[in-house]
């Protein structure tokens, strides 16, 4: 795949940017004091659906009206946000939005996902089962589907990174969380494309390794399992042209654990008075891993989304400082 140029990110910003302004980019010093960094946030948790996702959303719905204007109705599969994200963006296009989730998916992003007005269902015991059950449905239904990553997707998430990159100056490096890639390829593709010399680092949950693995290994490595409290990232088969991305423009991948993803989700509430989903909390666990390795440098953050259950959080927040 060949990674937008410039002048198509702009294109897809300003659609994206008709629905959603700009997301804030804040240095908490606090954060800065803890990390040992100069850290900035891009706080992706602002957006109507409080996730990233919305971005590729908005994108990918603005082509697929252009390009098949017969469809009458989509069908996506996710955990949550990319769901949130195809039907928002799907009742803005009128059309009818099917999302598949796993059973037992959280309760308040799989209510979320009926308010905007989806038909959810829920079937298979993870993202990728409930991803098959969404191709049979697709068929069956006569339903576009959409995919967890491609072209119109990264374009679209790629605003937020260069929304970041325009007003952050001289970044050293950016964390960016790696659920099906469109995030993390997004960021690469903005900073090629205006040829910064910025580290994009990818961060994966210890439960969910494939996309780590994959990097190691140079190509796609499925598990057999993803189990993590970081659903947004919970992925066991990697998207091939999303690893090709990651491993030419990626400098390495950091691995937490869930124990650090819930100890970040504390400090970020400490530190800015912000809900962050596992996924969201990911990259702070994962700077504060490499606290001696990026002292003093100049350091962003994705806050990709703030989307926890009530419950889960108040739970992780009692359990330590």
């Amino acid at each position: 795949m060949t990674l937008p140029l410039l002048e198509d990110l702009r294109a897809a910003a300003e659609i994206v940017h008709r629905t959603l302004g700009p997301t804030p980019a804040i240095r908490w010093p606090l954060v800065c004091e803890r990390t040992r960094a100069d850290v900035w946030i891009k706080h992706e948790n602002h957006s109507p659906v409080g996730a990233f996702k919305l971005r590729g959303g908005l994108a990918y719905m603005d082509r697929l009206r252009r390009d098949h204007p017969g469809v009458t109705g989509v069908i996506a599969a996710t955990r949550g946000n990319h769901g949130q994200s195809v039907a928002f963006a799907a009742a803005r296009a009128g059309l009818r939005a099917v999302i598949v989730a796993p059973r037992g998916n959280s309760r308040e992003k799989n209510a979320a996902m009926r308010a905007l007005g989806a038909e959810l269902l829920e079937r298979g015991d993870d993202f990728q089962e409930s991803y098959e059950e969404a191709v049979r449905i697709a068929a069956a239904e006569s339903l576009h589907l959409v995919p967890s990553f491609g072209p119109a997707l990264i374009a679209g998430v790629a605003s937020y990174a260069l929304e970041l990159f325009e007003t952050v100056a001289n970044l050293d490096a950016v964390y960016v969380p790696i659920g099906m890639g469109s995030g993390v390829c997004g960021t690469i593709a903005v900073r090629d494309a205006l040829g910064l010399r910025t580290e994009v680092i990818g961060v994966v949950a210890a439960g969910a390794p494939a996309y780590a693995l994959s990097f190691a290994a140079g190509e796609p490595v499925a598990t057999a399992t993803a189990h993590t409290i970081a659903d947004g990232m919970a992925c066991r088969t990697p998207n091939p042209e999303a690893v090709s991305i990651i491993k030419r423009g990626a400098s390495r991948i950091v691995t937490v654990d869930d124990s650090e993803i819930r100890s970040a989700v504390r400090c970020l509430f400490s530190d800015t008075h912000n809900a962050a989903e596992g996924a969201g909390a990911a990259p702070l666990a994962a700077l504060l891993q490499e606290r001696d390795r990026m002292r003093g440098r100049r350091v962003a953050l994705i806050l990709s989304g703030g989307n926890v259950d009530r419950e889960v959080f108040a739970q992780i927040l009692a359990e330590g400082p």
